[in-house]
Order: C-alpha cells, then sequence, then structure tokens
C-alpha cells in the first residue's frame, strides 16, 4: 500500500511540474497576446486619424478665363473667352476634412469587442460559431474604415487625373505664350524703328514749317512796303508778282516733299512686309533622292519633295534658290562613315519642277555618287 501512495504521490508531483510549466508558458503567450493586441488598437486609432470620415461637398466653382481669339493686326474690343477650368474639380482641393476619432472608451471597447453580444451580454451564436459581424463590433468600425479608405483612394485617382488634365492645359497655354513671344519681340523692334523715322519725318516736316512760316513772313513784309509805297506801285506789283511766285514754289515744294514723305513711309512698310530672309538652315531629315549622277563632270541631278521646295524657298516657290550644302547617303552602304557618301552644293533649279542641279564635292567623297542616292540635311 506504502509503494502505491509513493507512486501517486510522484506521479501528482509530475503533473503539478507540468502544469505550473504550462501555467509559465500560457501566461508568457497571454502577455504576447495582451500586448500585441494593444499595439494593434493603437495603431488603428492613429490610422483611423488619417481617413477621412466624409466626402467633400459639393464643386466648388473657379474660373480662370483664357482669350481664345487669334493674333492678328487688328483690336478686338470683346475677344472671345474661355473657361479653362470649367471641368475642374473644385471640391479636391478642400482640405482639413474630418476624420475619424476613435480614441475614447466606447470606440476602443468595440474595436475589443470580436463577437456580437445580446442584451445579457452574451454572444450571438451563428450555428454552432459566435457572430462576429454587427453592430457593436470591431468588424463595425474597421468596414466603414475600409469603405472610407475605398472611397479616399477613388478621391486621390480622381485627383491624379484632374492634375494630368490641368498640366496638359497648361503645356498647351505654355506653348503658346512661347510661340506668341517671339512675335511680340519682333512687333516691338518693328514699332521701335518705324517711330525713329516718324521722328526723325517730324524734324523735317517741323523744318519745311519753318520755311514756310518764315516765306509768309515776307510776304506780309512785301505787302506792308506795297501799302506804303503807293508812289512806286509799278515796282511794288512787280515784287508782289516775284513774291506770289516765291510763294508758290514754296508751297511746291511742301508738296513735293509731303509726297517724298509719304513714298518713304510706304516703301519702309514695303519692305518690312515684304523682305524675304535667305535660307541657311534646313531642318534634319531626307529631302530628296539623286535621279542622275555625272562624277567626271562632278555635277548631279536632285529631285526635292515639294516640302524640301518649300523649305528651301522659305514657302515662298517665286524666292531665289539659296547656295546650300547638303549630305548625300545611300541606305545599306557600308564604309568607313557607315551609309554617307559624300556632299553636294545647290548650283541652279529647273523651272516648273523639284528639280536642282547640284556640284559634287570632291572633298567629301567616300564613294561615288549614283542614281537613288538619298539627300539630307543634317
Amino acid at each position: 500500500m506504502n509503494k502505491v501512495l509513493h507512486v501517486l504521490v510522484y506521479v501528482f508531483l509530475v503533473l503539478a511540474g507540468a502544469a505550473l510549466y504550462f501555467e509559465t508558458q500560457l501566461n508568457a503567450k497571454r502577455s504576447l497576446l495582451t500586448d500585441r493586441n494593444r499595439l494593434q488598437e493603437d495603431y488603428l486609432v492613429k490610422i483611423a486619424r488619417t481617413v477621412e470620415k466624409a466626402d467633400p461637398a459639393s464643386d466648388a466653382a473657379f474660373e480662370i478665363k483664357m482669350d481664345t481669339s487669334p493674333v492678328e493686326a487688328e483690336i478686338v474690343d470683346s475677344p472671345e473667352m474661355t473657361n479653362v477650368l470649367e471641368e475642374y474639380p473644385g471640391s479636391l482641393e478642400q482640405a482639413n476634412l474630418e476624420t475619424y476619432n476613435w480614441d475614447n472608451q466606447n470606440d476602443r471597447a468595440q474595436l475589443r469587442q470580436v463577437y456580437v453580444l445580446d442584451f445579457e451580454g452574451k454572444p450571438v451564436m451563428d450555428g454552432n460559431q459566435p457572430l462576429m459581424r454587427g453592430k457593436g463590433t470591431e468588424d463595425e468600425l474597421l468596414s466603414k474604415l475600409f469603405e472610407s479608405c475605398k472611397t479616399q483612394q477613388s478621391r486621390l485617382n480622381t485627383t491624379r487625373a484632374a492634375l494630368a488634365d490641368l498640366r496638359a492645359k497648361l503645356e498647351s497655354v505654355v506653348a503658346e505664350i512661347n510661340k506668341l513671344k517671339p512675335i511680340a519681340r519682333q512687333d516691338k523692334v518693328t514699332i521701335r524703328e518705324q517711330q525713329e523715322k516718324v521722328t526723325k519725318l517730324e524734324g523735317e516736316k517741323s523744318t519745311l514749317e519753318n520755311q514756310v512760316t518764315k516765306v509768309k513772313s515776307q510776304i506780309d513784309e512785301l505787302n506792308s512796303e506795297i501799302t506804303s509805297l503807293k508812289d512806286e506801285v509799278a515796282t511794288a506789283k512787280d515784287e508782289t508778282e516775284a513774291t506770289k511766285e516765291e510763294f508758290a514754289k514754296s508751297q511746291k515744294l511742301i508738296e513735293q516733299l509731303k509726297k517724298l514723305l509719304q513714298e518713304s513711309i510706304q516703301t519702309q512698310g514695303a519692305k518690312s512686309v515684304g523682305g524675304a530672309t535667305a535660307v541657311t538652315t534646313l531642318p534634319a531629315g531626307d529631302k530628296g533622292k539623286v535621279i542622275e549622277a555625272d562624277n567626271e563632270n562632278m555635277f548631279a541631278i536632285v529631285e526635292f519633295s515639294a516640302e524640301a521646295m518649300k523649305e528651301l524657298k522659305s514657302g515662298n516657290l517665286e524666292n531665289p534658290l539659296p547656295s546650300l550644302e547638303l549630305g548625300v547617303k545611300r541606305p545599306g552602304f557600308q564604309g568607313a562613315a557607315g551609309e554617307f557618301i559624300g556632299r553636294i552644293r545647290l548650283r541652279q533649279e529647273v523651272k516648273g519642277k523639284n528639280y536642282v542641279v547640284c556640284d559634287i564635292l570632291g572633298s567629301w567623297e567616300q564613294d561615288k555618287v549614283k542614281d537613288g542616292d538619298v539627300i539630307f540635311a543634317d
């Protein structure tokens, strides 16, 4: 009997040791779970503070009107205006919207509540399992947070699209401004030159007017002398006629100067409008091809494209052909310089066609120029 009791005592001691060990391990796990749940709860509260609780108010109306009328040499009192922000969603600019605030006793308690509880505080069962979704549970708060996150993400994507659209409009406006600025600078230069010419002509006009005034003064003096010298009427008449003749010449001189002034202004205007600038360079790219080559006499006949002819003559086919050098290449040719064959210089165009006779520049020769070689601008 004593042996049985000894065995039972040892068994109880072993079981007690095992229970103590498991209790120690369980307490460690319980502490880990408690810390983990507290950390999760704190970060859920922090994350909720970054999520907007409600949508912004309806779109605010923004208006920036841009003049869309063409820039021409005329005054436009009422230009066409377009609101560039007509489709801009102004609600995206609303800041400081209300966010979730769960840092209170009730919401924190709900974050810890996993199951739906009945009026007695017991979990509501869904079959054999406690119901985990419903009012008063952690799932309710997280579901609201999740839906608000999706809404905020959609609003963020809408903001990105609005920014891209606004950037495209800004690029268009900047390109238009960059295009107009060189024209405006040239107009200012032209206006300044014309103002200088007008100032000079006004000075000449003032000089002529002074001369006319002097002539008129002389006429008045002569008329006064005629009145006082009645005994010299015949002589006075001759002087008067001479004076009138001189006055007529002066008037004629004034008219001639006025005409010269108008012709000068018209000539300067015509030069400023109709003057053509000689072409010195062409945009890079293929311009034509060789249709006939004579390497012995060092010339070739080149057929240029219609677009290239416009570039050579500044868009006006009546302008003279510039003296330019262009490159020659042969697709597929493998030389020291790749496809490069040599260079040509424009000499004489064939009227009515896009043919131009060109000199072959021997100093650039990598191979003999052949029919079909491509002419290009670099």
